[in-house]
C-alpha cells in the first residue's frame, strides 16, 4: 500500500463527525469534524468537554518520541515500536517520522489497521497460523512490492501450518519469519532450547512459502529478570544469530534481523546487541519497546531503563484522566465519575495528582484512589484533603497499553489546556 494512501487515510480520519461513539468530547461539538474541533483550539477545562475525559499532553508525548529517536539512533538501534499499545495510526505515523523503521505489531487484526493507513514495514511478534489471515498477508506482499513483514516462528508444527496456508494462498513472495527464542522455562513463548530452534529453522528451510530472516525475542520475560539474567539470555539470542550465520542458513538475505526490546530493559538490549560480532552479512538490530510514546504514572515509571541511565534522559507520563467529584458522603469518602470503563487498573489503580476548582488548580494533597467500579472511582481522603462535589480530579494512569484503548478519541492538549488534536484508536 502506497504511502499517499496512508495519507488519504490519515486524511479522513479529521473528516470523521463527532458523536456518540467518542466519549468526554463537547456535546455542542457534535456534527463538526474533526478537524473543524481541533480548528477551534478549545480549551479541555473551559471548552465545553465532559468528564470523564482522557488528555494525552502535546508537549510530553513529542518529548518521549523525540527521546526514544535520540536514544535509538545514538546506540546504532533499529526501532519498530510496538502500535499494540496506541493502535492509533497517527502516532505510528508521528513515530516513523521520528525514525521509526516499521511497527511492531502482536494480531491480524492490528496488521490490517497498520495497512489501512500505509505502513510499509511490519514486525509480527507472534507466530501467525491462522489461515485467512496469512492469505490476506500473502495477498498484500504480492501486490505490493514495497510492503515488508516480518513474523515470528517457535515450532516445526506452526511452520508447517503457515507454508499449507500460504501455499493455498498462492504466494509468490515468500514470508520473511524469525525464530523466536523463548526467555527461560515458563515464560510465554518461543523455542525453548538451541536444539529447538534448528529444528524450527530446518523446517523453515524446507518451507517454499517462507525465508528465515533471523531471530528474535521478548527479553521482558526473563524469569526473576534482574540485569545479570537478561544480559545472559540477551547473549543466547545474540550466539543463536552467530551459530544460524555460521551454518550458512542467513544465505541470500541482504541483512540479517536481531530484534528484542520491550519497554523494561532496552538498555540491556543496547548494551549486548553492541557487542555483535562481525557476520556475513549486515545485520538489522531492531528494538520494539512501545510504551514510551505516552509513558505512564507507575508500571513503566517504576520499570523505565532510563532509572538506570538518567544521563541519557527521561521519559514523561503524558496521559492524565480527568474526573469529577459526583459525591462525598463523608469527609473521609469521594466519588468520582470514572471507573473501569475509563482508567487503566491491571497494574495499578489511577494516581491523584491534581484538583482543579474555578480555574485553580493545586495538588490533590490527602487524596487517594482505593478502588474502581464500572464508573465509579473510589476516593480516600484525610483531613488535609480539601475537595468537594464539582471539584475535578486529574489522576495518572498506569499501562499505557490498557489506557488507550478505553478511549476511541483522544485530545491532546498543551499545558495550558489548548486542545490541539485528537488521537483516533482502532482496538
Amino acid at each position: 500500500m502506497a504511502l499517499d494512501t496512508g495519507t488519504e487515510a490519515l486524511a479522513k480520519l479529521a473528516e470523521e463527525h463527532v458523536d456518540h461513539r467518542f466519549k468526554g468530547l463537547p456535546p455542542d461539538a457534535y456534527g463538526l469534524t474533526v478537524a473543524e474541533l481541533a480548528g477551534q483550539r478549545r480549551n479541555l477545562f473551559t471548552g465545553g468537554f465532559t468528564t470523564p475525559v482522557l488528555a494525552l499532553s502535546a508537549e510530553r508525548l513529542e518529548h518521549n518520541l523525540k527521546l526514544m529517536e535520540t536514544y535509538a539512533a545514538r546506540h546504532g538501534l533499529a526501532f519498530a515500536p510496538h502500535g499494540k499499545t496506541s493502535m492509533a495510526p497517527q502516532l505510528f505515523h508521528r513515530q516513523i517520522e521520528h525514525g521509526a523503521w516499521g511497527i511492531t505489531l502482536a494480531v491480524p487484526h492490528q496488521v490490517r489497521v497498520a495497512r489501512a493507513f500505509g505502513i510499509g514495514r511490519v514486525f509480527l511478534a507472534n507466530e501467525l497460523v491462522d489461515a485467512a489471515a496469512l492469505g490476506w498477508i500473502s495477498a498484500e506482499l504480492d501486490a505490493d512490492p514495497d510492503f515488508r513483514l516480518v513474523c515470528y516462528v517457535d515450532s516445526v508444527r506452526g511452520v508447517e501450518l503457515m507454508d499449507a496456508a500460504l501455499t493455498a494462498a498462492g504466494a509468490a513472495r515468500p514470508l520473511d519469519v524469525v525464530v523466536e527464542l523463548a526467555a527461560g522455562e515458563g515464560a510465554r513463548t518461543g523455542v525453548r532450547t538451541e536444539a529447538e530452534c534448528a529444528a524450527v529453522a530446518d523446517a523453515v528451510a524446507g518451507a517454499r512459502t517462507l525465508r528465515l530472516a533471523g531471530v528474535a525475542g521478548y527479553e521482558g520475560e526473563v524469569p526473576d529478570a534482574d540485569p545479570e539474567r537478561v544480559h545472559a539470555w540477551l547473549r543466547r539470542l545474540v550466539a543463536l544469530a552467530v551459530d544460524f550465520d555460521k551454518a550458512g542458513r542467513f544465505d541470500g538475505l541482504d541483512e540479517i534481523v536481531l530484534s528484542a526490546g520491550g519497554s523494561a530493559w532496552f538498555d540491556a538490549v543496547a548494551d549486548v546487541f553492541a557487542e555483535v560480532p562481525a557476520l556475513s552479512r549486515p545485520v538489522l538490530k531492531l528494538l520494539r519497546s512501545g510504551a514510551y510514546v505516552s509513558h505512564d504514572d507507575g508500571h513503566y515509571r517504576e520499570l523505565t531503563p532510563f532509572n538506570r541511565v538518567p544521563e541519557e534522559g527521561a521519559l514523561e507520563p503524558a496521559f492524565r484522566l480527568w474526573s469529577q467529584v459526583v459525591s462525598r458522603p463523608s469527609p473521609e469518602q469521594a466519588f468520582t465519575n470514572a471507573g473501569k470503563r475509563d482508567a487503566a487498573y491491571d497494574l495499578h489503580l489511577p494516581f491523584a495528582q491534581v484538583v482543579r476548582r474555578d480555574g485553580a488548580e493545586r495538588p490533590a494533597t490527602g487524596i487517594e484512589v482505593t478502588g474502581l467500579s464500572d464508573q465509579h472511582a473510589w476516593v480516600r481522603t484525610t483531613g488535609e484533603a480539601d475537595l468537594e462535589v464539582g471539584d475535578w480530579l486529574g489522576t495518572g494512569l498506569s499501562h499505557p497499553c490498557t489506557s488507550f484503548d478505553k478511549w476511541q478519541l483522544i485530545p491532546v492538549a498543551e499545558a495550558d489546556g489548548t486542545v490541539v488534536d485528537y488521537i483516533r484508536t482502532f482496538f
